[in-house]
């Protein structure tokens, strides 16, 4: 299969000494106190037993053990505390439109946020897996912890198919997702969610993981420059239509219609326990991550 090279960014893997250094702050802030309540809820393990001492709960006991012993003994258990992490990452059509020369494309920002994310995760020790799509599916690793772990997954980032699938299949990854977490996890999701359907599957998948949606937004997304009636066409579906981007009228509508949809993909988010996230391309990621790790209130 053909490839192609990230669009209007450098190699991820040519920049992994930088992206390593950047993300140590982001390691250090998934270790944080404001990061704990993503530690908890994943379960016990049994750690041993010890001595019996007055005041233990006598439900505890190894009865087992005390058994072959001779004296009681208590079961002790220890939280699970390995943060496992996951991220759903769109490469479809309308991510890879470039809008301006001065401005990284839509996938650009969001395969450099899933670096980052990755060499976090590494440094941490953390079990890390992901899905890549477009119209399909075209990449998809289950969490597992260390290098090569991350290498793949940068290499997949840095290299997609020649000629992506028009369309999106969101809802397909994020089903995917919740069918291959078998624990808890901290799920990112990164698109500009330009497609229907992904709404039920995003409920669902929430209600068992910790899920952070981060919002691709480009300037276009807002305002059009003024060049006169110019034909449009939707990347994804390749419908055509002429539309007069210098008018007063169109450019109010194009901006409310935008805002509009954002807003209520805001709404929709914390309405469902879902952290939403706007990432601007003239944004750098590690600012965002830094900020997003920063957060006390969002945490249940």
């Amino acid at each position: 299969m053909q490839k192609r090279f990230l669009a209007n960014n450098e190699s991820l893997i040519k920049k992994a000494l930088y992206l390593r250094i950047m993300a140590a702050g982001i390691a250090e802030g998934m270790k944080t106190g404001n990061f704990r309540s993503l530690h908890r809820g994943q379960g016990i393990e049994f750690a041993g037993v010890r001595d019996y001492a007055r005041g233990d709960d006598i439900r505890t006991i190894d009865w087992n053990v005390t058994a072959r012993m001779g004296r009681p003994y208590i079961k002790i258990f220890e939280e699970e505390r390995e943060l496992q992490l996951f991220m759903i990452v769109d490469s479809s059509r309308s991510m890879a439109l470039e809008t301006s020369p001065d401005r990284r494309t839509k996938y650009a920002s969001a395969a450099e946020t899933a670096a980052l994310l990755t060499i976090a995760a590494e440094i941490n020790s953390c079990p890390t897996g992901t899905v890549i799509f477009d119209g399909a599916i075209h990449y998809s690793c289950e969490p597992t912890l260390g290098k090569e772990q991350t290498m793949q997954i940068l290499n997949h980032l840095d290299r997609l198919p020649e000629n992506p699938e028009n369309g999106s299949v969101l809802p397909n990854a994020i089903s995917a997702a919740a069918k291959v977490l078998r624990k808890r996890s901290l799920v990112f999701i990164l698109s500009d969610f330009r497609c229907g359907g992904w709404e039920k599957p995003l409920i669902s998948l929430a209600q068992k993981n910790d899920v952070i949606a981060i919002n691709i937004h480009d300037a276009a997304d807002e305002e059009l420059p003024s060049l006169g009636t110019v034909t449009f066409k939707d990347v994804e579906s390749g419908l055509k239509m002429n539309l007069p981007s210098s008018a007063a009228s169109f450019k109010k509508e194009w901006r409310n219609y935008n805002n509009m949809n954002q807003n209520r993909w805001q709404d929709f988010c914390i309405k469902h326990g879902i952290t939403p996230v706007i990432l601007d391309t003239k944004t750098e990621p590690v600012q965002v991550l830094n900020q997003i790790f920063a957060r006390k209130a969002w945490a249940r």
